[in-house]
């Protein structure tokens, strides 16, 4: 069990002023369709801005063994912004489209600094993080949606696209968008190669995307990062690419009910009772001797990448149309190749390190709050909410919206199959617009030398979610 510390005051004081203020029950009524500029009356031509920030505060139980700033704590608690960004993107002619979007991510108050930062002064740990590019990629309507002569709609799609991009292959969570998540995040094993052969689930490629009446598809060729990795004799494969043959991937879904658009990458993680959605998916994502490992001393030997996925995502209305209550679940299947027990962890905005002076049982994974992301194996991820209803329109509340979710991780590298749980709400002050989210996570942890769960540690989280 956890053993909170004063801050678990503060964080429930935080929810009540908040929670406490009368706000509309969707999207703000004067957002409207945000921050646009329209370079031709009929709107075909125009500029649209988003900016967002997404602030955790949380309560960690951490590792054994984890040190922070030079002091062992069992439990420690921060304040940090998991992400600062933004985004424009133009249409600029009936066929052209371009995107920009930049930012940071994962600043707390040890980590996250720009290159250089480190002790103590104005250019500190944890200060100045390294503002950059997410994407910047342009687009050709080879055959658009809409015919631009005829103004009606075609039956077919093909856009192609270049640049930093993210039209990924594999699954529906690839291309997450990160303003709407119905957790209060995501699992991240969704995004596979994040930050080896990446740049932030990232990467310079050709991409293709379109629609054929309710079927949808996007494909990409890519020249991924270089990686260089040195395997352990014995040991699993690792991220090393050598001369980096390119990777192909690809996603296709059938949609049933509303047709979702496609103009930008970004996937919806909950509509907030606004759409009937239904979907299954399917994808996959390769690339020849991305991994290396060392069976014997002196022999290496390289492995092909090779991920697929299948996925279902709904969003349906519940009960009375005007209580606008709504069930969202989305449910994923991964079946990982990276080479012979290739195993990752990953521990976001990880605040600690290893003591050298612990005794005890060091968890395989590490120190702070790190976890076994993924590996070769299999991953099955399951997320449901409940949107509760809508006050009357002379009194607006908060709309609640119950979450929870579960991932099960059977990697070949460890003994015994992982268990990880989320359970908590989200408050939609102004629907994604502004948003707190309360959640708390348990994940197992492993002995190194069992390579079996030898105990459980968990997190409280709250995130405040502000976008324009």
């Amino acid at each position: 069990m956890m053993t909170f510390l004063h801050p678990k005051k503060l964080l429930t004081y935080s929810l009540v002023i908040l929670l406490g203020h009368p706000v509309f029950s969707q999207g703000s009524t004067e957002y409207g369709s945000g921050l646009k500029i329209n370079l031709k009356d009929d709107g075909s031509k125009y500029m649209r801005f988003i900016f967002w920030n997404q602030i955790w505060m949380r309560n960690i139980e951490n590792n054994p063994g984890t040190m922070i700033n030079g002091v062992p704590v069992k439990n420690s608690w921060d304040v940090g912004a998991r992400r600062i960004r933004a985004l424009v993107y133009a249409q600029i002619s009936p066929r052209y489209l371009i995107l920009a979007h930049w930012g940071i991510n994962n600043q707390t108050f040890v980590t996250g600094g720009g290159s250089g930062t480190s002790g103590t002064g104005g250019y500190g740990q944890g200060k100045k993080p390294q503002l950059f590019f997410h994407d910047v990629w342009n687009e050709y309507a080879v055959v658009p949606a809409t015919n631009p002569v005829t103004k009606k709609a075609n039956k077919g799609s093909l856009y192609i696209g270049a640049g930093l991009h993210y039209w990924h292959g594999l699954s529906r969570m690839t291309s997450a968008s990160t303003l709407n998540f119905l957790m209060i995040d995501a699992p991240v094993f969704n995004w596979p190669l994040i930050e080896t052969s990446d740049q932030f689930a990232r990467l310079f490629g050709l991409y293709t995307k379109g629609k054929v009446n309710k079927f949808t598809y996007r494909m990409h060729v890519n020249k991924p990062f270089a990686t260089n990795q040195t395997p352990a004799v014995g040991g699993g494969a690792v991220d090393n690419n050598g001369g980096v043959a390119p990777a192909l991937g690809g996603y296709f879904d059938y949609q049933f009910l509303d047709q979702e658009s496609n103009v930008l990458p970004f996937t919806v993680g909950t509509y907030v009772g606004s759409r009937k959605v239904f979907n299954i998916g399917a994808g996959f994502y390769t690339q020849k001797e991305g991994t290396l490992s060392q069976p014997a001393a002196g022999v290496f030997k390289r492995h092909n990448i090779g991920l697929l996925a299948a996925d279902v995502f709904a969003d349906l209305p519940v009960g009375n149309k005007k209580s606008n209550k709504a069930l969202t679940t989305y449910s994923v299947y991964y079946n990982y190749n990276f080479g012979p027990d290739y195993l990752r962890t990953l521990g976001i905005m990880n605040l600690g390190v290893n003591d050298p002076a612990f005794t005890g049982i060091r968890a395989k994974e590490g120190a702070g709050d790190a976890r076994f992301l993924l590996g070769t194996g299999k991953i099955w991820y399951t997320q449901v909410g409940f949107l509760t209803g809508k006050g009357k329109a002379e009194k607006p509340k908060v709309r609640v919206q119950p979450i929870a979710a579960y991932a099960f991780k059977n990697f070949d590298a460890l003994a015994e199959p992982g268990h990880y749980y989320d359970l908590g709400s989200n408050f939609f002050l102004d629907g994604h617009h502004s948003r707190i989210t309360l959640q708390y996570s348990s994940r197992p942890l492993y002995n190194p030398s069992t390579n079996k769960t030898f105990k459980r540690a968990g997190e409280l989280l709250v995130q405040f979610q502000v976008y324009l």
